[in-house]
């Protein structure tokens, strides 16, 4: 039996928007003498523009199922677990037609992407909240600056929270690779060392190991404790 509404109209009678999925993949990336938030891009090959991984959802799978597909298809990046951001509604986002994209998001080390970068695939660095494109004259595809500005508020306030919840980090680490870290993830140039200590140290413990083949003073190792602690 077919289902019709009220006014005798099956649900394919109406008009309906397409759904998409985009990615904003981050991490954090050496740039120069800094270290600071990079997203990875892909260029579209008909337009010429650059835009994050995504695709339309089709009818038999799942919005996570998708978001894989997007990073594996477009970059081909696999074995990641992006989880949903936000969803982008302007009815303007898109100019093909009325598109939604569910935004998924997630933070991994450089070492998971490096490989993937080539002319068409793109690490682009941070500043503030917009990426900063290789060309002068290069824009970021559909409504992607507002989801690159989304991931990294997220980003920013997951970094604020805890130390390393994503995992850029070796398991045992210093106070300072940990601060340099979340320096690059915040963007602000120096963390107060006291202040930043304090807010940490509850979510750290000691390994009883110190920090080997590095100039300087051997400095302690920490790891992070886990949430239950």
């Amino acid at each position: 039996m077919v289902w019709k509404d009220e006014h005798g109209k099956r649900l394919s009678d109406y008009p309906h928007p397409s759904v998409a999925v985009d990615v904003a993949l981050l991490t954090v990336l050496r740039d120069g003498r800094r270290s600071r938030l990079a997203a990875l891009l892909h260029r579209r090959p008909q337009e010429g523009s650059w835009a994050l991984p995504g695709t339309f959802l089709r009818l038999d799978e799942r919005l996570d199922e998708a978001a894989l597909r997007a990073l594996r298809d477009k970059v081909g990046v696999t074995g990641q677990h992006p989880r949903q951001l936000k969803v982008f509604d302007d009815p303007a986002r898109d100019p093909r037609g009325r598109v939604l994209s569910v935004a998924h998001v997630d933070l991994v080390r450089a070492d998971r992407l490096e490989d993937q970068v080539n002319d068409e695939v793109i690490l682009a660095p941070i500043d503030g909240f917009d990426v900063v494109l290789p060309g002068e004259r290069d824009e970021l595809g559909f409504d992607h600056a507002d989801v690159v500005r989304e991931a990294v508020r997220w980003a920013r306030s997951a970094y604020d929270e805890r130390p390393d919840p994503a995992g850029l980090l070796d398991t045992a680490f210093t106070l300072y690779e940990l601060r340099r870290l979340h320096e690059a993830v915040s963007g602000i140039q120096e963390l107060q060392k006291d202040t930043f200590r304090r807010h940490m140290d509850p979510h750290l413990e000691e390994t009883g190991e110190w920090s080997t083949g590095t100039v300087g003073r051997p400095a302690r190792l920490y790891r992070r404790r886990t949430p239950t602690e």
